[in-house]
């Protein structure tokens, strides 16, 4: 039995659509799953189990013995969310609890940390953990997943396996409900549709033109393929990034989605909003260096071929992975 949590959401769901493709059944689905915009993730999985969030440590204690492993991919992952208290409690406290019962039960665990942490990018992006201490992360987002990460290193008591992993700009099917929090491909894409053009965020930045912000794009079946590579291979435990290791800018996805589209290309750039402004990112690239050392070593879907196949076979018909 494998346990996911976050799994109507999107990095969760496309996790159990892989242990599905992969013919595992035996599996325990955790979420909210009172919004009914989460449902398309789920409602054509195969599971075992549907567990509510709030009551899943009561059942893990009373079915810890039937589990094997558990993908905690679970977050609030609003990065313009402002009340700390929200993280504290759905980021930082939860991911502890996890932690705890699988020491205590002994149970190796994966778990969703973000390229968030890395804030302006004043330390690189190496996965080394002796600077995970010293990352100074753009909002409350990135901080209660950088805490998490410092707390996990600090702990004497820990899985016998386990795995961070930085999750950078990951894009593809099952975002349909994430709203502002969705990839730029899926804003790209409803925008074309709708007026057809793009606006791209203006830089603020002296040192990046209008829509050559950088970032590190990874599509999701390269994100649970890393997964399925942790879930069958627990020789080295920690923190590792994932992205593609190739920074590409947001000029290069926009062009791109348009001619899988099959429209002409048509970006024009505004402001942008204030209240990420200082904020934001402008340049993130994986230094994937530590997961090849641990053995991965499948390519990663170039940027041309991952936004082509989300646009044609999953945004253009609506369906879900």
């Amino acid at each position: 039995m494998i346990i996911v949590t976050g799994a109507a959401g999107f990095i969760g769901s496309n996790v159990v659509a892989m242990l599905n493709s992969k013919g595992f059944k035996d599996i325990v689905i955790v979420d909210d799953f009172s919004r009914a915009d989460k449902s398309g993730n789920y409602k054509n999985k195969i599971f075992s189990h549907q567990v509510e969030r709030d009551v899943f440590f009561e059942w893990l204690d009373h079915n810890h013995r039937f589990v094997q492993f558990i993908v905690h991919m679970g977050a609030r992952t609003d990065t313009t969310e402002s009340d700390r208290k929200v993280f504290d409690r759905l980021n930082l406290g939860y991911s502890q609890d996890i932690w705890k019962a699988c020491v205590r039960y002994g149970l190796p665990l994966i778990y969703a940390s973000s390229a968030a942490t890395y804030g302006g990018g004043e330390h690189g992006y190496n996965d080394d953990h002796s600077i995970i201490g010293s990352l100074k992360p753009l909002n409350p987002y990135g901080e209660s997943k950088n805490e998490f990460d410092k707390w996990a290193l600090e702990q004497s008591e820990q899985p016998f396996f386990w795995a961070g992993l930085k999750f950078f700009n990951v894009y593809g099917p099952n975002e349909y409900h994430k709203g502002r929090m969705a990839s730029v491909i899926f804003h790209a894409f409803k925008q074309i549709n709708q007026t057809g053009e793009m606006k791209l965020f203006r830089s603020h930045h002296p040192g990046y033109r209008d829509g050559e912000q950088l970032r590190d794009f990874i599509y999701v079946p390269d994100v649970v393929n890393v997964i399925f590579f942790f879930l069958n291979n627990r020789k080295q435990s920690g923190i590792f990034n994932l992205g593609t290791g190739t920074a590409r800018t947001f000029a290069d996805l926009t062009a791109i989605t348009f001619r899988a589209m099959g429209i002409k290309e048509n970006i024009s750039f505004i402001d942008t909003p204030a209240d990420i402004r200082d904020k934001y990112q402008y340049f993130t690239e994986a230094n994937m260096t530590k997961l090849r050392a641990a053995g991965y070593q499948e390519p990663f879907t170039r940027l041309e071929d991952g936004i082509t196949s989300y646009v044609r076979e999953y945004l253009v018909p609506g369906k879900y992975a």
